[in-house]
């Protein structure tokens, strides 16, 4: 997916939020944004929208200092999910369809994202998950067509998104190995810190290490830019039979991609919704 103008102000708005949270006076603030203000007129607009967010989280670390200044907000969403982990468990358990409900709460998860939301009250977004908030336009719900692709795949490739979330991710890979023993799972993480991006640090805190394969894309921006990632990712890439991608950084480095791709998101900014169609709002499964 390209870069809209309507993306540059969110840049800023990024950075700026990046910058709070490690806790430096205003003046360092504005040498972040100064610094981002340059990038801008040469960045191409027929880049995706992650590679500036790689850029935008560089400048931040080398200014403040801050390697990973969303540690423990991770480590907090990370938490929260797991304490409530036993009763998502039971909504699954007790639905008509147990797959149907993993996904729509593995994509209702998606909204624990603070590269969209300058502030976020992960208590409050986990109530209205819990209370079924959650909606979706039928052109942007595919799940048939996902339960049959699943059902004709013997390997997918799980491309996580947000710390909190991967718990609802942890939910929807135990489904899918309850009703497909046989295929392999792997779920990727980002390489090193990016927002709050998932490391391989929460999917061992989470027990994503004990029923699936874990590994890292290589990749340290918001996003899976292909052309920053490690070998042994792009041979799984390369090879798996279906593929699963969480979140809207993950759509946008690879909606143009030509892969067995189901992309897994809410639609969370009116940018995402132009250029998909969808509604602001929308919880999406679709192959692109």
């Amino acid at each position: 997916m390209r870069t809209y103008l309507d993306c540059i102000p969110c840049f800023f708005r990024q950075a700026l939020d990046m910058t709070r949270i490690t806790g430096v006076d205003e003046a360092t603030q504005k040498r972040v944004l100064n610094e981002v203000s340059k990038l801008i007129p040469d960045f191409p607009l027929d880049a995706s929208p992650p590679k500036m967010g790689r850029e935008i989280y560089r400048i931040v670390k080398g200014i403040t200092g801050k390697n990973d200044p969303f540690k423990k907000i991770k480590q907090k969403s990370n938490k929260l999910v797991l304490d409530i982990y036993p009763k998502l468990k039971e909504e699954i358990r007790s639905s008509d369809d147990k797959l149907l409900a993993a996904v729509e709460l593995a994509i209702a998860g998606n909204v624990i994202d603070y590269g969209v939301k300058n502030s976020l009250d992960i208590d409050r977004e986990i109530e209205k998950i819990l209370a079924g908030a959650k909606k979706s336009s039928k052109k942007s719900f595919d799940y048939q067509e996902f339960r049959n692709a699943l059902n004709n795949s013997g390997s997918v490739l799980y491309l996580g998104d947000n710390a909190g979330e991967i718990v609802f991710d942890k939910l929807l890979i135990e489904e899918l190995s309850n009703i497909l023993p046989d295929t392999k799972i792997t779920y990727v993480v980002r390489d090193k810190p990016v927002i709050n991006d998932v490391l391989m640090e929460d999917a061992l805190s989470c027990g994503l290490d004990k029923i699936v394969d874990v590994i890292s894309s290589g990749c340290d921006a918001p996003g899976t830019i292909l052309d920053l990632c490690s070998k042994e990712f792009l041979e799984l890439y390369k090879n798996a039979e279906l593929i699963i991608s969480k979140g809207q950084g993950n759509f946008e480095t690879l909606a143009d991609e030509e892969r067995p791709i189901f992309f897994l998101f809410k639609v969370k900014c009116p940018v995402i919704a132009n250029h998909t169609g969808f509604n602001l709002g929308d919880i999406v499964l679709k192959k692109i």
